[in-house]
């Protein structure tokens, strides 16, 4: 019976290499000369530092467009508040990943109001679809592109 898996995942190299590239183009760059602008990379947070607010915000354009050329979706990002503390701006940035309850409920019930013959089931931070036909599958996919839901998915494990 073929089946594919549901996910929301960010890979961590690929990450690491778009935190190292920001960092070295700050360091780079003539605006941000004798400052402490950088970006720092913990768990599942990123952290950018800079004196001011404005350069927070430049910060996280750099940020951004190294993320897009290394195939990161941005949207996996959850940009905090700039908070301002005496010579130092930070910005906490949350990495989402896998998809959370409400979510999954919302996947499932939106495959099954499509009326295709598949069956949804919650495992876990992942959702796995199934069904008899190959085409039916496919169609969940391009139904789940569509849909316009906050965190970018991929569909791993397509199995025939």
């Amino acid at each position: 019976m073929p089946s594919f898996d549901v996910v929301s995942e960010v890979d961590q190299h690929e990450l690491t290499n778009a935190v190292d590239q920001a960092n070295r183009e700050i360091t780079n760059r003539f605006d941000f000369k004798g400052t402490s602008a950088r970006v720092e990379r913990s768990e599942a947070e990123l952290t950018l530092i800079a004196d001011a607010e404005f350069q927070v915000k430049q910060i996280d354009d750099i940020l951004r467009k190294k993320l897009a050329t290394r195939g990161i979706d941005v949207g996996c990002l959850e940009m905090g508040e700039i908070t301002q503390s005496g010579r130092e701006a930070r910005q906490i940035a949350k990495v989402r990943q896998g998809i959370d309850k409400e979510l999954a409920k919302k996947i499932t019930k939106m495959i099954k109001e499509s009326k295709l013959k598949v069956q949804a089931q919650i495992q876990g931070d992942q959702v796995r679809v199934s069904g008899k036909k190959r085409d039916d599958l496919q169609q969940v996919i391009a139904l789940l592109r569509e849909a316009k839901l906050d965190l970018p998915l991929q569909y791993e494990n397509f199995r025939d």
